[in-house]
């Protein structure tokens, strides 16, 4: 009897190491095509905007413009839903008077094709590209803006090009790392396809970065934060908020629009 638990006991956990292996991408990536909701119904004037990444792969986004805009926001977005479950964001973004540029990467909303690690950053590229050649958006008024999985693409094209900022939310140190966080019954660092690398590419940003964070974060725990604003350049700045990992930015609402206007503020300007 005793024998045959442990033979069941290791057949079930082989088996979660081969869906790990198999399945990875579907742990990572939790895309929706339906465009729920656009910002002309919450009363934003906006531009949908179509454009193609390097390989060829259509992508879409919106161009949300801001009155007397002092910047604009390079808004990538997390693993989840499309650019549609953001516009509290872009909300917020408009009320401190930046312009917004978000985006979908491939697999999501209107976007063609299906996401990839290399995928997505190829996706931050061409988004980055057609503010500068198509917008004409001068680099150094420019904000990447990354949240949660997004912060790590932000840090990617932030190594590559230099924005004015950098400003990193709700985001781990390494796919590796909040993997093991996760599930630490499973070999996942040895297992990993993915790198998704926070640390090493915010290593490699020459510019001013934020890092924002919230104790109450119940995906990635705060320490992946703490780690990640240890690693950037000065000059950096760390803001804490409170609520949970898709929440934090609402719980939080006015120290978090205030700690973002200082930040900006002080680099970009009123």
């Amino acid at each position: 009897m005793f024998w045959s638990v442990v033979l069941i006991s290791i057949g079930l956990y082989i088996g979660l190491v081969i869906i790990l292996m198999v399945f990875q991408a579907h742990f990572i990536y939790f895309p929706q095509r339906e465009i729920t909701v656009t910002p002309g119904e919450i009363g934003l004037s906006y531009e949908a905007v179509y454009f193609a990444a390097a390989d060829g792969v259509k992508l879409s986004g919106w161009f949300v413009p801001a009155e007397r805009s002092r910047a604009v926001i390079l808004f990538c977005h997390g693993n989840a839903g499309n650019i549609s479950h953001r516009l509290e964001s872009i909300q917020v973004f408009h009320r401190l008077g930046l312009s917004t540029f978000i985006f979908d990467y491939r697999g999501y909303g209107q976007s063609e094709g299906k996401p990839t690690e290399q995928g997505t950053y190829l996706d931050a590229e061409a988004a980055w590209s057609y503010l500068i050649q198509k917008k004409q958006v001068d680099p150094t008024r420019i904000i990447i803006f990354g949240r949660s999985l997004g912060g790590v693409i932000a840090a990617w094209l932030a190594h590559v090009h230099t924005p004015k900022v950098l400003i990193i939310e709700s985001t781990f140190t390494s796919i590796r790392d909040i993997a093991a966080d996760l599930y630490p019954y499973l070999p996942v660092r040895l297992l990993s396809r993915f790198d998704y690398s926070a640390m090493d590419y915010l290593r490699q940003v020459n510019c001013p970065v934020l890092i924002v964070h919230s104790r109450n974060d119940e995906i990635i725990s705060f320490s992946h934060g703490r780690r990640l604003f240890e690693a950037a350049h000065e000059p950096k700045e760390f803001l804490e908020i409170t609520g949970t990992h898709n929440e934090g930015f609402m719980t939080s609402a006015r120290h978090y629009e205030g700690g973002l206007d200082f930040f900006i503020s002080k680099h970009v300007g009123k």
